[in-house]
């Protein structure tokens, strides 16, 4: 069944279109990124990701080539229920630090960058370009 708007019930994306949306995820998690590592004045070397969306390898590897760095997807997808269960056991003393919990988590698969960093920035600069033409909307 092909996806629909839910705001427009007789509509249908093109693969293209879903391919552009699964994209943006890649561009504005780069953006917070890069933001977050000029605020802190940390370059991340890798970055750790779970959840629903970790699922599509063609998104996780996009990020690898964007930011150009390896993309580390969880063995356990859904790891907010489990860190909340981490904090408690910390709390009550099950675990004596959070030392002891960097040892539970598990990689699955590791997405490393295959596109070139000038192709990587190139994107980026459309993307942004992309997104300042679209301001205008307010």
């Amino acid at each position: 069944m092909p996806a629909r708007p839910a705001h427009r019930p007789n509509a249908r994306h093109r693969k293209a279109h879903i391919a552009r949306a699964v994209e943006s995820i890649a561009f504005q998690t780069a953006d917070l990124l890069t933001a977050m590592n000029s605020d802190s004045n940390a370059d991340l070397t890798e970055l750790r990701v779970d959840g629903g969306a970790t699922k599509n390898d063609a998104l996780l590897q996009f990020q690898a080539d964007i930011l150009q760095i390896p993309v580390v997807r969880s063995k356990t997808a859904e790891t907010t229920a489990l860190g909340a269960a981490y904090l408690a056991g910390l709390a009550v003393g099950f675990w004596a630090s959070k030392d002891e919990l960097v040892e539970h988590w598990q990689a699955d698969r590791q997405f490393e960058p295959q596109m070139s960093a000038a192709d990587a920035e190139k994107l980026m600069n459309n993307w942004h370009e992309a997104v300042n033409r679209s301001l205008w909307a307010k």
